[in-house]
């Protein structure tokens, strides 16, 4: 960037006047940001020949990333869906990938089966067929995909490969039937392999009901599918499509993306099933080299963004993937990510049916660090879209095109474009002047960073909704569960573990009550633990949760509180207090963490609970103060100071069908919002944030985009600490007390370097040191680190806490 362009930034003038664009051929001049490279040659040929295209779309799923969405006020959850679905609006998706509900956590939660046990079909559980709907609402023709992480423990006597599976998903086909929803695509069982014989059973079962123009998918894994297709051929008629996941590389810049030749010799449609998994925002310069070089380097006809929305709630890992960030249903807070303006560069051009130009596709003068393209024609052979992206160009660069082929060379060429480098939303999918070919031949220069499609379509557009700012969920809250439908969920409570439904209490009390369904365990995906849910802030400090509970037979259940972060993958482990309470009356109040470990506070016994009568129980949390409360009596205190604050859950043990009525949060001493908060540099603009969510101590902590995660939530305690993750501290690396001295996270012990100032005039200060909280070298980037330094007055040593 030239010293100009960069003083003209210090002054915020807009980025479109920054960067210009020349439009030879009826469009207009302008500056540019850096001199154009000798110019690239593109012909864009009709009578190239091309793969059939099958759309970019998104993943709900693996699971309960859209958990929340459902519980949106209008006008916001209408507003969320049309920026996902609507076309000529936002993302509009081509392609919704749902999972199949198994009652086991797949990766953010777990989705409730339509079948718990083998005599039991309820076909309206859950939010996947309401989200189905509403993206058909939209777009009729996006076209739907299933596909199942884990499944009840029924199914097979615990083995998925198994006919009981088959004809679970023939059932839940039946379930899609009443809702009047035609599934396109279903799959075997995600990133956990294949069975040749089962595919083939499958294919058997979908004719024979009715069901033969559901296209198969497999594996859903790696390539390594494509071996069994090529030598056996009644499992390469069973399979439609091979489906990877992660071909560009999982999490990376997808630069470059691999098939071997054993996969495209099949003949078989070759699809990226599952990619992203990137922040909503900063995924974007991946997801936009991913769709472009998928095709050029592997000939991928479909793109599948994993998630569609980041819907839940901030502690768990990468809380923030998707196209679009809605975690607070009761503020009514969305934003729309890069993400979604990424894809629909590419989705509000095409439709699936268009046919790929390979001639007419590559990257910008044979370099890859130029950026790639891509050109389709649309099924009436003379309209098309070429879409271009320069992520990791240094300067602009000339595209002289030449449309040829039996495409039209005279219609008038639109030009759309989305700056990925900029974090000013007006840079997002922006229409330029157009361009009137002569001859068939025009001109564009591209900026770096950027998305650009060129088409001749037209019905293109960008929403202007947009959501309110963050609001904490206040507390008293309460529920009766009176007001539910059977077989749906209470409104904010999220599975992580089996499956908790309103259903008709028992006991005989009348009205509705919240059960926990699944009565055996599951078929997992990730790591198993007890089923289990939660509901509410992760910055909840000081309240006092009870609930009544109804044991259907013996075993426990559980009152969560302070639930934080989880870990989904190798312990599912929860950062909480549990109070315990069996059957035979046997109590505890527990301290779990996410490494699986499981530690006793105290213990007791109370009189029996027995099963199929109601109890009280209760959870009060005041500063390091617990105590537990069973039918009106408190029945043990303990201080502990592990975790200062979160949600609250219900929990049971596996195999036990629990109910819980009458949920009441209220607050304690600290009020409604307790002490937990984000914390915001005054000159960035950005949060105090632990990389990557990590929990390593000595972590450094950065500035980073707000996002609400849980490794961006500060817990104030009357200790002068400020907790993340409620066990781990800001710290003041190796008790260093002179400027420079790095601020990192440690395990909470105490040290006056683990303590903390927050001062009236927004700077933070060590106890210890004296010293600020300081942004190193006043920088105000993402990954800015952070450090002590001589308190100067500058404004990037000056906080404010939400």
């Amino acid at each position: 960037m030239s010293a100009l362009s960069r003083l003209l930034r210090r002054l915020r003038v807009p980025t479109a006047l920054l960067t210009g664009l020349v439009l030879a051929a009826g469009g207009i001049v302008g500056t540019t940001a850096a001199p154009a490279q000798a110019a690239t040659s593109i012909t864009i040929n009709g009578a190239s020949g091309g793969r059939t295209f099958d759309g970019v779309g998104a993943i709900s799923g693996g699971g309960g990333n859209s958990r929340l969405l459902i519980d949106y006020p209008e006008p916001q959850r209408g507003q969320v869906l049309d920026y996902l679905f609507k076309p000529g609006y936002g993302a509009a998706l081509q392609v919704l990938k749902a999972e199949i509900g198994g009652d086991t956590n797949s990766t953010s939660g777990a989705e409730p089966s339509h079948q718990h046990t083998r005599s039991d079909l309820n076909c309206d559980r859950g939010y996947e067929w309401w989200l189905m709907e509403q993206a058909k609402a939209r777009n009729p023709d996006i076209k739907l995909y299933g596909l199942a992480w884990g499944a009840p423990g029924w199914i097979g006597g615990g083995n998925f490969w198994s006919t009981d599976m088959v004809n679970y998903l023939v059932s839940w086909l039946g379930c899609a039937k009443q809702h009047g929803l035609s599934i396109d695509y279903l799959g075997g069982w995600n990133e956990r392999g294949y069975n040749v014989s089962w595919y083939e059973q499958l294919r058997s079962a979908l004719n024979s009901n009715g069901y033969g123009s559901v296209k198969i998918v497999a594996a859903d894994s790696d390539w390594g599918v494509a071996n069994d297709i090529n030598s056996n051929a009644a499992f390469r008629a069973s399979v439609d499509i091979i489906g990877t996941h992660y071909p560009c590389g999982y999490r990376s810049a997808q630069t470059n993306c691999t098939v071997p030749s054993s996969a495209t010799s099949t003949g078989k449609q070759l699809w990226a099933s599952e990619n992203g998994s990137d922040d909503y925002n900063a995924g974007a310069p991946a997801v936009a080299r991913g769709i472009n070089r998928g095709y050029i380097d592997g000939r991928m006809t479909a793109y599948l963004n994993w998630p569609v929305v980041a819907s839940v709630t901030p502690n768990i890992p990468y809380p923030t993937m998707g196209l679009a960030l809605a975690p607070q249903p009761w503020s009514g807070y969305y934003a729309i990510g890069k993400n979604a303006w990424v894809m629909a560069q590419t989705s509000q051009f095409t439709a699936p049916g268009w046919h790929y130009l390979d001639d007419s596709s590559g990257y910008i003068g044979g370099n890859r660090n130029n950026g790639s393209y891509v050109s389709l024609k649309s099924t009436n052979n003379s309209d098309y879209s070429t879409v271009v992206e320069t992520m990791d160009a240094g300067s602009a660069q000339t595209l002289n095109f030449n449309v040829s082929g039996g495409l039209s060379s005279t219609k008038t060429v639109h030009v759309w474009s989305t700056d990925v480098r900029s974090n000013n939303t007006s840079d997002y999918f922006v229409r330029a002047s157009d361009i009137t070919p002569s001859g068939g031949a025009f001109s564009l220069t591209v900026q770096p960073g950027r998305v650009y499609t060129v088409t001749t379509t037209t019905g293109q557009g960008k929403g202007t909704a947009a959501g309110p700012g963050r609001g904490s969920l206040s507390l008293p809250y309460s529920d009766s569960f009176d007001s539910y439908a059977s077989g749906t969920e209470a409104k904010y409570l999220m599975d992580w573990q089996g499956a908790f439904e309103a259903v008709g209490c028992g006991g005989g009390r009348g009205g509705k009550c919240v059960r926990q369904m699944s009565p055996q365990k599951p078929i997992t995906w990730d790591a198993l633990s007890d089923p289990h849910a939660l509901l509410g802030e992760v910055g909840w400090s000081n309240y006092t949760v009870s609930s009544d509970v109804l044991l259907e037979q013996p075993g426990y259940a559980e009152l969560i509180g302070r639930a934080g972060a989880q870990d989904y993958s190798s312990t599912g482990g929860l950062n909480a207090y549990h109070l315990r309470v069996s059957d035979t009356g046997a109590w505890s109040i527990l301290n779990s963490n996410t490494i699986g470990n499981v530690s006793t506070l105290a213990r007791g016994t109370t009189s029996a609970l027995g099963t199929n009568r109601w109890h009280t129980l209760g959870l009060t949390f005041s500063g390091n103060s617990i105590s537990a409360v069973v039918d009106g009596s408190t029945v043990g205190s303990v201080n502990d100071n592990t975790w200062a604050g979160g949600q609250i859950g219900y929990a049971t043990s596996q195999t036990e069908t629990a109910q819980f009525d009458n949920l009441s949060i209220t607050p304690g001493s600290g009020g409604s919002g307790g002490t937990t908060g984000a914390i915001t540099g005054t000159a960035s603009g950005r949060c105090v944030d632990v990389p990557n969510q990590s929990q390593t101590s000595g972590t450094q902590v950065q500035l980073w985009d707000c996002n609400g995660g849980s490794n961006q939530q500060w817990t104030k305690t009357s200790a002068d600490e400020l907790r993340v993750y409620g066990g781990s501290c800001l710290d003041a690396a190796g008790q260093g007390t002179s400027p420079g001295t790095k601020v990192d996270i440690y395990t909470c012990g105490g040290g006056s370097n683990q303590k903390w100032t927050i001062n009236a005039d927004g700077t933070i200060t060590g106890v210890q040191s004296g010293l600020c909280l300081d942004a190193t070298g006043a920088g105000t980037a993402n990954g800015t680190l952070l450090e002590l330094w001589t308190c100067n007055g500058g404004s990037n040593q000056q906080w404010t806490r939400s």
